[in-house]
């Protein structure tokens, strides 16, 4: 896999990345959707299927880029189809972490150190070109504003942004309520994007993945066009903390 594109997973992390203080929105659950965010570009990039609930590897052969073919290595040595929740909730932590090195070392974050109260150390992150943050953000603003249906990675970021609760770091305060709102239905334009979406906040909520969930088929719009998220958290609000 050349770099000429940035994977899913680079571009959520980007996302969430508040230029502010230069850490993570929603830390405790970023590090699922990475996981999830890599399931789908694995899938895009014809790694692996989806089975169902289920994933399963069907070309083991390395992607190149490092992050990607460790979490591949690890599904090959599976052995067969894993459930993407029990994937996605499984030992992911650490993610967050290993994706921002992978940024800082790929020149698209720069890590500022720091100390707070002038004792304890961290780490700021910002951005090395603000017009790549923009780019992503706007393709996602295009496909709420416009209505027009996303191409899939598009559409598997917004899917992935929702289940995380970027919502409020992206859409902020009242007046992004109907953003907030539009982002979510964009999961409907993805089915693997939506299948892995769901597991992410399955996982958040505690529930098993449900069985007769097929990448092939969207989820069941309720009245009014939106999608079915019933037993779902609505996780939204960031949480901020810095990143040691």
């Amino acid at each position: 896999m050349g770099k000429s594109r940035r994977t899913i997973p680079e571009e959520l992390l980007l996302l969430a990345l508040d230029p502010t203080t230069g850490t993570t929105a929603q830390p405790q659950t970023l590090d699922l959707g990475l996981a999830g965010a890599q399931l789908v570009e694995l899938s895009l990039a014809g790694r692996i299927v989806p089975d169902g609930d289920r994933i399963a590897v069907v070309l083991p052969r390395p992607t190149g880029d490092p992050t990607l073919d460790h979490a591949l290595e690890l599904l090959r040595r599976r052995g067969s189809p894993v459930r993407a929740a029990h994937w996605i909730g499984g030992p992911r932590l650490g993610l967050r972490q290993t994706y921002l090195a992978h940024l800082e070392r790929c020149g698209m974050v720069a890590a500022v150190a720091g100390q707070v109260c002038g004792v304890l150390p961290t780490t700021r992150y910002q951005a090395s070109d603000d017009c790549t943050n923009a780019a992503i953000k706007q393709r996602l603003d295009t496909a709420i504003r416009t209505g027009v249906p996303p191409d899939p990675r598009t559409a598997a970021l917004a899917a992935l942004a929702h289940a995380v609760g970027l919502g409020k770091h992206l859409y902020p305060g009242n007046e992004g309520r109907s953003s907030r709102s539009r982002l979510r239905d964009l999961i409907r334009y993805d089915p693997l994007g939506g299948m892995v979406a769901h597991a992410v906040m399955d996982v958040q909520n505690g529930l098993p993945a449900q069985q007769n969930r097929t990448a092939g088929r969207a989820p069941a719009p309720r009245h009014g066009g939106e999608p079915a998220l019933r037993g779902r958290p609505q996780a939204e609000a960031p949480s901020r903390v810095g990143v040691h």
